[in-house]
């Protein structure tokens, strides 16, 4: 009966490659989570004080929102 060897090392770059593609997607997570909390800001901001008065929010909170 023959031996077969089924573990092999990775090819040539591929760790690389991955580090590099995992690396691109937690870029994009970042970023989609930074545009998300500059939307969330930008909304807040155009209401009135009185409306961010209702949801339990003052002018100075806005720019704490997302950090």
């Amino acid at each position: 009966m023959a031996a077969y060897e089924t573990s092999r090392a990775a090819p040539f770059g591929a760790i690389s490659i991955f580090r590099f593609v995992q690396s691109l997607g937690e870029a994009t997570t970042r970023f989609s989570a930074w545009n998300d909390a500059r939307v969330t800001r930008k909304a807040l901001s155009k209401l009135t004080d009185r409306e961010l008065d209702d949801i339990g929010l003052c002018r100075g909170d806005v720019d704490l929102i997302g950090r």
